[in-house]
C-alpha cells in the first residue's frame, strides 16, 4: 500500500523543529505516524520572525538533514508555521443580497460574503500585511443566526461574520525566502498557534470554549477557540526569557545560572522560595494580564469553560497553573513541554495529509471527529 508524506517546519525563536509525518492513504480519520523529527537551535530570528536569513537557513538546513536521516525521507517541499509579534487577528462582517431567482443560497453567496467582509477590513488591518487565514465564523439570513450550513437555506440577505488572520507581508517573504535558501519549497503556511491546537485540543475543549496559551522564549502566543472555532489570535512580545532575565537580575546571577533556577534546578536551593515566587510571579502576572486585556475585547473573560491550556518551553514554571488560575478566573491545565515541543510541526503535518482535523481548522468543513486524547496518540508516534 502507498505511503504519503508530509513535512512540517516550525521555526522559532529558539529552535528549529522538522517533523516528517507519513499516511498510508487508507482515510482521513487515521492519524498520521511520525517517522522522523530534528530539533536544532535556532539562529537569526527574534521575538518569533527571521532577521537573519542566511543564519536561519543554515540552521534550517541542518535540522532538514537530521530530519532526512532520521526519517529516509529526502526533503524538498513542506508545510511551514508563521509566528511572531507581527501575527493577529480580526473578525469583520460582510453582507450580500442571495443571487438566485429562486432565493436559495449557494456557494457563490458565501463567496461574496466573505469578500465583502475582506473588503470591510480597514486601511490600518491591512496595510503591509498579508492575510493567511480566512475563516468563516458565523452565518445569519435576513437577520437570523444560521445553526450549520447555510448552503440551501432561502432568504433574501446574506451576513457572514469571517475571522482573518494577518502577518506582516516582510515576515512571511522572509520566512519563504529563508526556506528557498534551505533548498525548500513551501507548500503552504500555517499561523503556529492554529497548527499547534491541532494536537494540543481536543474536540470537547474547542467547542466548549478554551484559549490555548503558548509560552515560547521571547513571545507568547494565545489562539481563542468557541464552537470548534478559532474566533481569535493574538502574540505577545514577552516570554520565558523575560522570566530567566528577572530572575538574573534580582538574584545577582549569571543568565546560565538563572535559567536552571527557573527550571527548579539544584541551584534554586541556594535562594529564599519566596523571593523567588515573588520574582517569576511578577513577570508572569504580566503575562496573564494581557491575556486577560485580549480576553475582555473579545468579551470571553470568564466565559471559557473549558479554561486555559497552557504549553511551551514557559509552561514548565512551578505554579504556573495556579497563577494562571487566579490571574484568569478560569481552569488552567499545563501541557507538559515535552509533549507540545513537536506540537506545530505535527499539526503542520497533519495539514498536508488532509487529515479531518486540519480540515475541521482551516474551515473548509466541519468534521465529526476530532483529536479526543491527542498527547496519548502523540506519544504514541513518536519513534
Amino acid at each position: 500500500m502507498r505511503k504519503h508524506t508530509a513535512v512540517g517546519i516550525d521555526i522559532g525563536t529558539q529552535d528549529i523543529k522538522v517533523v516528517v509525518a507519513s499516511s498510508d492513504g487508507t482515510g482521513e480519520r487515521a492519524l498520521p505516524k511520525i517517522i522522523g523529527t530534528s530539533t536544532v537551535e535556532s539562529k537569526g530570528v527574534r521575538h518569533g520572525y527571521v532577521v537573519n536569513i542566511s543564519e536561519t537557513a543554515k540552521s534550517l538546513r541542518i535540522a532538514i538533514a537530521q530530519a532526512e536521516r532520521a526519517s529516509g525521507v529526502k526533503i524538498r517541499k513542506a508545510f511551514v508555521s508563521i509566528g511572531g509579534v507581527s501575527l493577529q487577528s480580526v473578525s469583520t462582517l460582510g453582507s450580500v443580497i442571495i443571487s438566485r431567482g429562486d432565493s436559495e443560497v449557494s456557494e457563490l453567496d458565501l463567496d461574496k460574503a466573505t469578500a465583502a467582509a475582506e473588503r470591510n477590513l480597514s486601511t490600518s488591518q491591512t496595510s503591509n500585511r498579508r492575510i493567511i487565514h480566512t475563516i468563516p465564523l458565523s452565518y445569519r439570513i435576513d437577520g437570523k443566526p444560521v445553526f450549520g450550513r447555510p448552503q440551501g437555506m432561502k432568504g433574501n440577505k446574506l451576513e457572514a461574520k469571517v475571522l482573518f488572520i494577518t502577518c506582516l507581508t516582510q515576515h512571511l517573504e522572509d520566512l519563504i525566502e529563508t526556506c528557498d535558501e534551505a533548498g525548500v519549497e513551501v507548500l503552504d503556511v500555517t499561523a503556529a498557534p492554529i497548527a499547534a491546537s491541532l494536537v494540543l485540543l481536543s474536540k470537547n475543549q474547542k467547542v466548549a470554549g478554551c484559549v490555548l496559551a503558548d509560552m515560547g522564549s521571547e513571545t507568547t502566543s494565545i489562539v481563542v477557540y468557541e464552537n470548534n472555532l478559532p474566533i481569535s489570535l493574538e502574540v505577545f512580545p514577552i516570554g520565558s526569557t523575560d522570566v530567566t532575565n528577572d530572575i538574573a537580575l534580582g538574584l545577582k546571577i549569571p543568565i546560565e545560572d538563572a535559567e536552571g533556577v527557573k527550571r527548579g534546578g539544584p541551584a534554586a536551593a541556594q535562594f529564599s522560595k519566596k523571593k523567588l515566587d515573588d520574582i517569576m510571579g511578577a513577570r508572569l502576572y504580566d503575562i496573564f494580564e494581557l491575556i486577560e486585556e485580549h480576553l475582555k475585547k473579545i468579551d470571553r473573560n470568564g466565559l471559557l469553560p473549558a479554561g486555559i491550556i497552557l504549553s511551551g518551553g514557559g509552561s514548565g514554571i512551578s505554579g504556573i497553573d495556579g497563577l494562571a488560575k487566579e490571574s484568569l478566573g478560569l481552569p488552567s491545565r499545563v501541557i507538559l513541554a515535552r509533549d507540545s515541543a513537536i506540537s506545530v510541526a505535527y499539526g503542520l503535518g497533519m495539514l498536508g495529509l488532509g487529515t479531518e482535523e486540519a480540515n475541521d481548522v482551516h474551515g473548509v468543513r466541519r468534521g465529526t471527529s476530532m483529536l479526543a486524547k491527542p498527547l496519548a496518540w502523540l506519544r504514541q508516534l513518536l519513534p
